[in-house]
């Protein structure tokens, strides 16, 4: 099971990952499901097994290891993946499997004044990000991957390239942001242009673009928004280069912040996106607007913040409420 040969079962679960174009993260995680699920039942192949092998494992991961719904799906993802890109075996039986339903939970949201005490905690380029995460409501991912191109000062406007689900969208760039965003992208610059006079490869794009255009990686409108500080090994083909800043850094910043600012809601990065779509809507806009800045496919996705402004049906005033003492 070791990831070295295209001709192990490894090697060619990541070559059929890597045809599809999957990220690297999708990658490492079907890569350890399948290895997980190929320990579990004492290193047998899997193309020996079926149904009952399945079953048992995702079994497992419910029933004794208690992971969550997405986390089981994310292993049956891989299996799948594993049994029909990799092995070319039908999997009939699939209609029989038990899966978890995800629980419905009310986002985390926060309130204005409670946004603006967790972003004073904030300095730097963390208070920029996290800034754009409430201005933009864009993900995290979609933040710390943010290349110069995609930003348009005149129109304010940032192109979220390659969201969630592959698809591309156009989000506002927040008016108050232009000048410390262009403060940092001088700073940047300094950063690539030190980079190409030691000529150091250029970032990571896709193949297919890459070969299209074989001097895009190292020019400036596809460096990163938000480069790391120190150079690093791209994974795939073991070049160094400048990639993107850790998403762990802004979440543990974050988390300071929340603890700093007297916050106690179980929030994070993404509670950022859920205010920026609470306060959009209490602010009277239209939920498919919303929803187009999102990203959402279904209307019924955003549609969960209605419920947190408490509108719609339940949009009632208690009776306490009308006691002429209240």
């Amino acid at each position: 099971m070791d990831e070295k040969p295209s001709g192990t079962l490894i090697g060619r679960l990541r070559e059929a990952i890597r045809y599809k174009h999957y990220s690297i993260r999708t990658e490492r995680a079907y890569v350890e499901w399948v290895r997980r699920f190929v320990r579990f039942h004492g290193m047998r192949h899997p193309r020996e097994m079926g149904a009952p092998e399945v079953r048992a494992f995702l079994g497992y991961l419910a029933g004794e290891l208690k992971v969550s719904a997405s986390t089981h799906h994310q292993a049956l993802a891989a299996l799948l993946f594993l049994y029909g890109g990799v092995l070319g075996v039908t999997l009939p039986w699939l209609a029989e499997l038990d899966r978890p339903k995800k629980p419905k939970r009310m986002p985390v949201v926060l309130g204005h004044g409670e946004v603006e005490r967790l972003l004073a905690m904030l300095d730097g380029t963390h208070a920029l990000m996290a800034q754009l995460l409430y201005g933009t409501g864009m993900r995290l991912m979609e933040c710390v991957r943010l290349r110069v191109k995609d930003v348009d000062f005149e129109r304010h406007e940032i192109l979220v390239r390659d969201g969630k689900g592959a698809k591309d969208r156009v989000t506002m760039l927040p008016a108050s942001l232009v000048p410390v965003l262009q403060a940092h992208l001088l700073r940047v610059r300094q950063l690539w242009e030190r980079d190409r006079e030691a000529a150091r490869e250029g970032v990571w794009m896709p193949e297919a673009l890459v070969r299209k255009y074989p001097s895009a990686p190292r020019e400036w409108g596809w460096f990163w928004v938000f480069p790391a500080r120190d150079l690093s090994v791209d994974p795939r083909t073991g070049i160094e280069r400048r990639h993107h800043t850790h998403e762990q850094a802004l979440q543990r910043a974050i988390k300071r912040a929340l603890a700093d600012a007297g916050i106690a809601k179980p929030a994070s990065t993404h509670t950022l996106r859920h205010s920026f779509a609470t306060h959009l809507l209490q602010s009277g806009y239209d939920i498919r607007t919303v929803q187009e800045l999102l990203g959402h496919s279904d209307v019924s996705t955003t549609m969960i913040y209605t419920h947190v402004l408490n509108r719609g049906g339940r949009g009632v005033v208690s009776p306490m409420d009308r006691l002429s003492g209240s």
